[in-house]
């Protein structure tokens, strides 16, 4: 887990993906995409169907962590309008008992947009699914960040939470969200000056600045990893 401050607030980054705000019991996630799996299979793409089990065993193991009086979902919580209804019992029963532990906030995404509300400003910051003009300081999802480092000589990708001080854009939590590469447009051009991108291993957070990353990717590199 690693500090961050953002708007003068202490926050608390943890590697599963969540975002955790002490001093208010907060716990924030964003693009949980449940049931992203049976939506590509109606598509024709058959994926395990287990990656709503998947999410929702993390997102018990990080409430039993913290035990927050509020958590607050940043959009894309269901990948599409009809995914609640293709919930399975179990699973259903499962999120149910999870909402029912503290206060939950279900903010509206591009994916699901029958949040309960659009964005909400706490102590002076602002929270929403897709980053706005002017808004900071923010936190938002929207864009599943990930950054790329060479690890032994390997090609090593990571979903990161990305951040200048003033935004935080956070990494997607789903466990089929996929990645969109910090160098690319949609988010660098969020971080005019540079940003640092935490990227999430499995038991910690590593910082690398934008300046050894680059702010694009190379001619004819994809940036966007399933």
């Amino acid at each position: 887990m690693t500090r961050l401050t953002l708007g003068g607030a202490e926050l608390v980054a943890d590697p599963v993906g969540a975002l955790w705000w002490p001093d208010e019991r907060m716990l924030l996630v964003a693009d949980l995409h449940l049931e992203k799996g049976t939506s590509f299979a109606r598509r024709g793409t058959l994926l395990p169907p287990w990656d709503t089990r998947a999410t929702l065993d993390r997102l018990d193991a990080a409430l039993t962590r913290y035990g927050p009086e509020v958590v607050v979902a940043l959009g894309d919580s269901f990948h599409d309008r009809e995914a609640r209804a293709r919930l399975g019992a179990e699973d259903a029963a499962r999120l149910a008992a999870l909402t029912a532990r503290c206060d939950w906030r279900f903010l509206a995404g591009n994916h699901d947009p029958g949040g309960t509300e659009e964005a909400f400003e706490h102590r002076g910051i602002v929270f929403r699914h897709e980053a706005a003009p002017g808004a900071a300081p923010e936190v938002s999802g929207h864009y599943h960040p990930k950054a790329t480092i060479r690890v032994h000589g390997r090609a090593v990708a990571c979903r990161c939470f990305v951040t200048d001080g003033r935004r935080l854009i956070m990494p997607a939590f789903g466990a089929y969200a996929g990645g969109l590469d910090v160098r690319d447009p949609a988010i660098a051009d969020w971080f005019p000056d540079g940003f640092t991108a935490w990227l999430a291993g499995t038991r910690r957070l590593t910082a690398v600045p934008s300046s050894l990353l680059g702010v694009r990717p190379a001619a004819g590199e994809p940036a966007f990893a399933f």
